[in-house]
């Protein structure tokens, strides 16, 4: 039996690396979809805040099932599917719908190197939308709930000696008709929502640790006093232990902390230099587990010095600052779909390109839209110099819109699993982006999505995550909590309401919509909130709209979010097409006028 089921998981590797595969369906794709192979899609390494030597990706193809939900083990297979693209992306060779009725199987057979040997054997998922068993080797190692954050199981005592290891994963996900987190997915896309996403869509790796070893990383700078807190979370921490971190720059170190397992580290960065957009300075940094003088464990991360707060400015109007400086925060909303990989951009190359646009158009923030990225999204932000909204994908139901006074809306009564999962989720979403010094602004609800114990959650969130401002409701129903009172309208910009205290932020706006023939998703069910037939109609009404935010600033604006990067399916109110292919307004009379928006704040 033993050598009949080795036989197999061998078949499994070799048809792994032989099947052929091609892109499922015909709709557009963006042109680094042309680069993705079964060899080795998305190769890079996927936590760049805590990295370690080795490692090994188990990208690439995966056999696949899709059974009704309840059922046993598959007897066989349907075929290859590309991890990590999503099943009902084309790029994962399948593109079919997978349902609440339904689960979905996953399996593959790989190799340990032979140099890891006396190692503890680490899995890793990156995100698995929704609900994530796994098993190895026929024992079931755990279970995960939630679409959006990594985790990880511990394989070392279940492998095989010397042989091929068997990995089974099977997901359900019920899409819209659960009460989950899920932001634009839905089981019937239309208008501002998508095709539905389940499964795998974030690299699956493994990597070799010591018997005890780092495994999180927070890191808060401390500009004004010029040293930076560092907390390392420890696997089997021993009393003896100690943690040990150093700040450096250009190879040479600049600060060096130490504490007993279990302290945050405090470490002096003398003469700080500040992290802005215009300069993202990052200084590189060790840390290392350390027992009896010797180093048992030690990743490399990074730290961006950097202070995001709130201040009156001399006509009592309460401005967002960055660095202790009246900083106005203008950017595009970005959702984050691929029209090729859906939730999952078809390589690092593609992921990179929106913020770089995103910054030669002259923004200096995104608002990123009930939808989180992987980790090398967030760093490729750090290092490119962009600030950060980080939405709380929408789920559950929505509650009726009520504005009967300012401070009184109606809100969403969940039930105590949803509340439960919600919390759990959004503190795993915190947890993700909790060192990245682009991320300034936490956004747990939007426009009343799902909205719940508003003042609850926004205190949790600011007690939880004191480094950064809360937004607590962007466009929705409205509590005098948080950081912010935000508002949406469109197209036009208006100040419909003004709070003395908070800082006024216009959430969403625009939304101008242009069909760019070639480049749609379909051709005879597009929409926009406002539709122009050519790019320089297009171009006009965006400046237009640009000059009316810049005469609302001075009474009270200090963000403002622009509806939005890419078109998205039939959404059609990109600043660029869904495939990346065409700017569709003229970049230079934007980047201009960008500019100036951002300066009417000094």
């Amino acid at each position: 039996m033993r050598k009949l089921s080795l036989l197999l998981l061998l078949l499994m590797l070799l048809e792994g690396k032989t099947q052929d595969w091609h892109p499922a369906g015909n709709s557009i794709k963006t042109e680094w979809a042309e680069k993705v192979t079964p060899a080795n899609p998305l190769p890079e390494y996927p936590r760049p805040q805590m990295m370690r030597e080795s490692w090994q990706s188990l990208n690439g193809l995966w056999d696949y099932a899709i059974l009704p939900k309840g059922s046993s083990f598959p007897t066989s297979y349907s075929g290859k599917i590309l991890v990590p693209f999503c099943i009902e992306s084309s790029l994962s060779g399948v593109q079919k719908k997978v349902g609440e009725a339904n689960e979905l199987w996953y399996r593959r057979a790989f190799r340990v190197p032979a140099n890891w040997k006396n190692k503890k054997m680490l899995l890793h998922f990156g995100a698995v939308d929704w609900r994530a068993e796994v098993w190895i080797n026929q024992v079931k190692i755990g279970t995960h709930q939630g679409g959006y954050t990594p985790f990880s199981f511990d394989l070392t005592p279940f492998l095989l000696k010397d042989s091929l290891q068997e990995l089974i994963v099977k997901v359900w996900d019920p899409s819209d008709l659960g009460y989950q987190p899920r932001g634009k997915q839905v089981n019937n896309p239309r208008g501002i929502w998508y095709t539905s996403v389940t499964g795998i869509w974030q690299t699956v790796w493994i990597e070799p640790v010591a018997e005890n070893y780092i495994t999180q990383l927070k890191t808060v700078p401390n500009l004004d006093g010029n040293w930076v807190n560092v907390q390392a979370n420890i696997s089997g921490a021993q009393p003896q232990d100690w943690i040990e971190v150093k700040v450096l720059h250009d190879g040479k170190v600049v600060g060096t902390g130490k504490a007993v397992s279990g302290e945050d580290v405090m470490v002096p960065v003398p003469n700080a230099q500040a992290w802005w957009p215009e300069n993202p300075f990052l200084y590189d940094m060790e840390v290392s587990l350390k027992r009896e003088g010797k180093i048992i464990d030690q990743v490399k991360s990074y730290v961006g010095m950097r202070k995001i707060s709130v201040k009156a400015d001399s006509n009592g109007v309460v401005r967002l600052q960055l660095n202790n400086k009246n900083y106005f925060q203008f950017g595009p909303l970005d959702q984050g779909w691929w029209p090729d990989g859906l939730y999952t951009a078809p390589t690092d190359e593609a992921l990179l390109f929106d913020i770089k646009q995103t910054k030669n158009l002259g923004f200096n923030m995104i608002r990123k839209h009930v939808k989180v990225e992987p980790a090398r999204w967030y760093y490729h932000c750090d290092k490119e110099g962009i600030l950060v909204w980080q939405d709380m994908p929408s789920g559950d139901a929505n509650p009726a819109w009520q504005m009967r006074n300012y401070f009184n809306g109606q809100e969403l009564r969940r039930s105590k699993q949803s509340e439960d999962n919600f919390m759990q989720e959004w503190k795993d979403i915190i947890d993700l982006t909790y060192s990245n010094p682009s991320v300034v602004v936490r956004v747990p609800f939007n426009e009343a999505w799902g909205q719940f114990k508003t003042p609850e959650v926004a205190e949790w969130t600011k007690a939880y995550d004191p480094s950064r401002l809360v937004n607590p409701a962007s466009g929705g129903n409205h509590y005098a909590v948080g950081d912010m009172l935000d508002m949406h309208n469109y197209p036009d910009p208006v100040l419909g309401l003004l709070d003395a205290k908070r800082v006024n932020v216009l959430g969403e706006y625009g939304g101008i919509g242009l069909v760019t023939e070639g480049h749609l998703w379909e051709n005879n069910r597009n929409w926009g909130y406002v539709q122009y037939k050519t790019g320089e109609e297009a171009t006009n009404a965006y400046l237009n709209l640009a000059e009316k935010l810049k005469k609302l600033i001075p009474f009270g604006y200090s963000a403002a979010v622009y509806t939005q990067t890419t078109d998205v399916e039939t959404e059609i109110n990109g600043l660029m097409t869904y495939d990346r292919k065409i700017i569709k307004l003229d970049s230079a009379r934007l980047k201009k006028m960008n500019q100036e928006v951002i300066q009417v704040v000094k």
